[in-house]
């Protein structure tokens, strides 16, 4: 499952992503409003966990947006107002449910489940990835090619995750970045090259065709078996 946090408190961001990530959920980071509308809305999210209290824009409009652009994501609004006009006022945006803070990260955990489930249940979210015989368990966050296993990085599973959600796609190496990487400043553009090499080498046993095409000064595009 892909999480999309969106708060501008450096500490809890980071604490928040911790604890999503120790329960094997991909999660991205934004610090700032526009930063994190423009990542949803670009991005595949299962959960977006949204501030109410932003700079750039504040959590209620993020949620309106997002709505307002028809993206399937569950909305969980965090926030310090807890009387009961600002919760319903949260709600009306457009947020499924509503977290007061301070909170404890297993009521944190809780919420996101039941969101999952909820997701799931009206068909929002598949359990399963499929390309050809690879197979992606959202659930168990568990990769196979065929009956063999795979042991993927977050970041080999993001790539993955990614080029599947886009089978047929030519993606640039700068998209393959802002996807698998997010915002994160410090990390060049070979790294894509670097970690589709990787993903390449566990993807690929003897006698198995590469489904990853390079497209020569541009980046790289799933295909399928019949291309």
């Amino acid at each position: 499952m892909r999480i999309l946090i969106i708060e501008d408190d450096q500490r809890l961001a980071r604490l928040i992503k911790r604890v999503m990530e120790e329960e094997h959920y991909s999660a991205d980071v934004a610090h700032d409003g526009e930063t994190g509308l423009d990542l949803a809305l670009r991005m595949d999210y299962d959960i977006v966990v949204v501030d109410w209290m932003l700079p750039g824009r504040d959590g209620p409009a993020i949620c309106r947006a997002i709505r307002a652009a028809r993206r399937p994501a569950a909305l969980l609004l965090l926030t310090a107002r807890g009387q009961l006009e600002d919760r319903v006022l949260g709600l009306d945006s457009g947020a499924d449910d509503y977290l007061v803070k301070p909170f404890a990260f297993e009521e944190l955990l809780a919420r996101v489940r039941a969101l999952s489930r909820r997701f799931n249940a009206a068909g929002g979210d598949a359990e399963e990835l499929r390309h050809d015989d690879i197979v992606l368990d959202l659930r168990a966050h568990t990769v196979r090619r065929g009956d063999h296993p795979l042991d993927l990085t977050a970041t080999e599973w993001s790539l993955l995750e990614y080029l599947i959600r886009h089978v047929g796609q030519t993606l640039s190496r700068q998209q393959i970045l802002d996807a698998v990487w997010s915002y994160e400043r410090d990390v060049m553009p070979n790294m894509v090259d670097v970690y589709v090499s990787y993903l390449r080498r566990k993807l690929n046993a003897p006698g198995q065709r590469d489904p990853i095409r390079t497209v020569r000064g541009i980046g790289y595009r799933l295909e399928s078996d019949d291309v």
